[in-house]
């Protein structure tokens, strides 16, 4: 198979997969890791993926992945992580959840929780909830963010300010080694900003392929927070000092 059948399908397999190993796209195509390394190589000089240790990812920089390839992006590690956040969050409580694939996953993993008050910004999480006649669902309005049906803005900081939510699950982009937490889009960072700061706790979910991304925009650090729920233990990341030092419970779902 010549390298131009592969280097379209390891973009696909990336986008699809977050990140994947030398040896196991050497597999995949029936090749030797050589000649892998040799495509990777290829397509990190184009600019349309960045290398890491073993193998590859695509690059972050500073535009997010495409809303539709993220929901596909690591799907069966997302909705483990989401099963063990929703395990923490008891019936009658109020919770919010913020824009993110992974806090979808979240919506759909509380399906039989009861009597739940959830404040979103994220319509795609209005209309999962919605259905549920033990949920009282509320949305804080904003500008609609058409890409991702996200609500940002001055309208929803300010409506999240007339509440007290006695948990809030957010997710990120992209998690640096020194545990800050990273996206794309200031908007929605100061959304997520004004949540944590009206939260008695905090929550974040997020996958083990942020560890190897990068944004430009904090939202907050790994100190900040009550739960971190991912699904790769953090020992031998570049995050795991950070995670030992900042307190913050951490929870492997993988």
């Amino acid at each position: 198979m010549s390298n131009n059948f592969r280097q379209p399908e390891i973009i696909e397999i990336l986008r699809r997969e977050g990140k994947a190993t030398v040896e196991m796209l050497a597999n995949h195509f029936g090749v030797t890791v050589q000649t892998i390394r040799r495509d990777l190589t290829d397509l990190a000089q184009s600019g349309k993926v960045d290398r890491v240790h073993g193998g590859a990812i695509i690059p972050s920089g500073v535009a997010n992945i495409n809303y539709y390839e993220r929901q596909d992006l690591n799907a069966h590690s997302k909705a483990a992580i989401a099963a063990a956040c929703a395990a923490q969050i008891p019936s009658g409580a109020s919770v919010f959840l913020n824009i993110g694939t992974s806090t979808e996953a979240v919506a759909h993993a509380l399906a039989e929780h009861e009597d739940l008050m959830v404040f979103t910004n994220n319509l795609n999480i209005a209309k999962i909830l919605a259905g549920n006649p033990q949920f009282e669902v509320v949305v804080t309005g904003g500008t609609l963010r058409k890409s991702d049906g996200g609500l940002v803005g001055a309208m929803s900081m300010a409506a999240i300010e007339q509440f007290r939510f006695d948990i809030a699950v957010v997710g990120c982009s992209a998690i640096d080694a020194d545990g800050d937490l990273l996206d794309y889009d200031i908007q929605e960072v100061g959304v997520s900003k004004a949540v944590l700061k009206r939260a008695r706790r905090s929550f974040l979910v997020a996958d083990s392929s942020k560890f190897q991304r990068t944004a430009p925009v904090r939202i907050a650090s790994l100190f900040d927070l009550d739960m971190f729920f991912t699904d790769a233990p953090l020992s031998g990341s570049p995050l795991a000092q950070a995670a030992a030092q900042s307190g913050t419970d951490i929870v492997c779902a993988g």
